[in-house]
C-alpha cells in the first residue's frame, strides 16, 4: 500500500457515478477539499482535509467493499501529497463551462423525447436547442442554453439525477461545441428559436453528424425527478461492515411481497412494515393476485434490507415471500397508493440511526412519541387486541415517554406494529418499531 497520504485514488468510477455520490461516500469521514474527475480513466482523485480522515476513509473501505450505484468501486492512497493546479486541470475533456452540455443518459427505461429534456432542463434558463442521438456511450442530448450561466446553473442541479424514479440518470458534461445545428424539429431534435422547422421524413436521422438518432423503444412513463442517494448515512450507520448477507451492491428499488392475507392486508399495513427499512415511494396490491403486492423503496439499498429482513416474517397467519421485482418502478394509477411525499417516512430523518435499528421481526416492540402523562396500561389496551403480552416497561428518556413490550411471539408483535404504528394514543401519534432487545 502506498504511503498514507490526504489524497485518495478511486478507480472503477463509471460516467453514471456523480462528483456528489463520491462526496457522500467519504463525507463522513471529514471535510472533502479537493475533488477531481478523472473521466477519460474512470478514475477520481479526491483529497480529504487531513490524513487523518484519509486514513480513517481507507481503514473502513478495507473492511466494506464501497459500492457506488450498483458498480463497486477501488480505493487507496494516492501518490500524490496534495492535488496541485496541474492535477485539476488534467480533468477530462467536458469541465470548462460552455453554454452547450452534453448530457448522457444511464439505465434508460422510458422514452426520453426532447419534450421530456426541456421539461427537465427549462426550469433553469432558456433552452435554444435539443439535439438526442445514440452513441456507444449509451443515450445521449445535446441542449444549448442562451447563456453560460444557465447551463452551469442546470449542471449543478442535475449532474447525478433521475428523470424518472430510479432510472434515466443524468451524467453532464459541457461540450466544446460552439453552436448546434439543427435541421428538423421533432421528438429527437428542436430549435426553440426557430419553430417554423419542418419535421423530417420519418425513419431518416436528424442530425448526423451528432450520432445515428436512434431512440429507445420502451414503455410507460412516471414522474421525475428523484432524490440522491444516502451513501454518507449508510457508510455512518454501518462502520463495522453490513450486516451478514447484505451486499450493498444492489440497484433494484422494487420488491414483490406474495402470500399476503388479502383479507386483511392493506396499503397503508404495508408501508408501515417496509417503511422500518428505508422510505417508501408506492405501494400497489395486485387485483389479478390479490396476495400480492408491489413495493417501491428510496433505492436498491433500502429495497435489500427490506427483502433480507423480511424474508420468512409471518404476518396475519401467512409467512410472507419477500423478492425483488422484475418493474423498475411502479406506474401512477389508480390502484397505486403515493407515499413518496408522507411525514411517516422514518428515514427523512435521522436516517443512519434508522439504519442501525433495522432487524428482522422480534417479540419486542419499541413505542416512541408516547404522551406524557399515559400509562402502562393505556398501552397495554391499545395492543393487547393483537396478542399476549408477556412483559412491558414505561420509561423516560431525555424529557420523552418510551415503552418496550414483550410480545409472546414475533407474528402478534409484527402485528401490533402493522396495525398501530402511527395510530393515535391519548391524542398523540405513537412511533413503533422492532426492538433487538432479547428481555425486559
Amino acid at each position: 500500500m502506498a504511503e498514507p497520504s490526504k489524497v485518495i485514488h478511486v478507480r472503477n468510477v463509471g460516467h453514471e457515478i456523480s462528483e456528489n455520490d463520491l462526496l457522500q461516500l467519504f463525507q463522513p469521514f471529514g471535510v472533502v477539499a479537493k475533488l477531481v474527475m478523472l473521466r477519460a480513466k474512470n478514475q477520481a482523485l479526491l483529497q480529504m482535509q487531513d490524513i487523518t480522515s484519509a486514513v480513517n476513509a481507507l481503514q473502513f473501505y478495507t473492511g466494506v467493499q464501497p459500492s457506488v450505484r450498483g458498480r463497486n468501486v477501488y480505493v487507496q492512497f494516492s501518490s500524490h501529497q496534495e492535488l496541485t493546479i496541474m492535477d485539476q486541470n488534467s480533468q477530462a475533456r467536458g469541465e470548462e463551462p460552455n453554454r452547450i452540455l452534453l448530457v448522457t443518459i444511464h439505465h434508460v427505461l422510458y422514452p426520453i423525447t426532447v419534450e421530456v429534456l426541456h421539461q427537465v432542463f427549462s426550469p433553469h434558463g432558456y433552452v435554444e436547442k435539443i439535439v438526442t442521438f445514440q452513441k456507444s456511450a449509451g443515450f445521449q442530448a445535446l441542449v444549448q442554453y442562451q447563456s453560460h450561466q444557465s447551463a452551469i446553473s442546470a449542471r449543478n442541479a442535475l449532474q447525478g439525477r433521475n428523470i424518472y424514479d430510479g432510472c434515466c440518470q443524468l451524467d453532464i458534461q459541457f461540450s466544446n461545441l460552439d453552436e448546434l445545428q439543427v435541421n428538423y424539429n421533432n421528438e429527437r431534435s428542436r430549435d426553440f428559436t426557430n419553430p417554423s422547422l419542418t419535421s423530417e421524413q420519418k425513419g431518416k436521422s436528424s442530425q448526423p453528424m451528432y450520432g445515428d438518432g436512434r431512440m429507445y423503444a420502451q414503455a410507460g412513463a412516471v414522474g421525475f425527478p428523484q432524490q440522491m442517494g444516502n451513501a454518507a448515512a449508510i457508510a455512518a450507520a454501518f462502520s463495522g461492515g453490513f450486516p451478514a448477507g447484505i451486499s450493498g451492491t444492489n440497484d433494484r428499488c422494487t420488491v414483490i411481497v406474495s402470500n399476503l392475507n388479502s383479507e386483511r392486508i392493506d396499503e397503508d399495513k404495508l408501508f408501515n412494515l417496509f417503511s422500518l427499512y428505508g422510505n417508501i415511494m408506492r405501494i400497489k396490491l395486485l387485483r389479478n393476485k390479490h396476495d400480492h403486492a408491489l413495493v417501491q423503496m428510496g433505492d436498491g439499498f433500502q429495497a435489500e434490507l427490506a427483502v433480507h429482513f423480511l424474508k420468512d416474517a409471518i404476518l396475519f397467519g401467512k409467512r410472507l415471500e419477500v423478492n425483488f421485482s422484475k418493474h423498475p418502478s411502479i406506474t401512477t394509477g389508480v390502484d397505486t397508493h403515493e407515499y413518496s411525499n408522507s411525514s411517516l417516512n422514518r428515514f427523512n430523518r435521522n436516517a443512519a440511526k434508522n439504519y442501525r435499528y433495522c432487524c428482522s421481526p422480534t417479540k419486542m416492540i419499541h413505542v416512541s412519541t408516547l404522551p406524557h402523562d399515559v400509562t402502562e396500561e393505556e398501552i397495554i389496551d391499545h395492543l393487547e387486541e393483537h396478542g399476549t403480552i408477556v412483559n412491558t416497561k414505561l420509561f423516560e428518556t431525555n424529557g420523552k415517554k418510551q415503552a418496550l413490550i414483550l410480545f409472546a411471539s414475533e407474528e402478534e408483535a409484527t402485528e401490533a406494529l402493522v396495525c398501530k404504528h402511527a395510530t393515535s394514543l391519548n391524542g398523540s401519534i405513537i412511533r413503533i418499531s422492532f426492538s433487538q432487545l432479547q428481555n425486559i
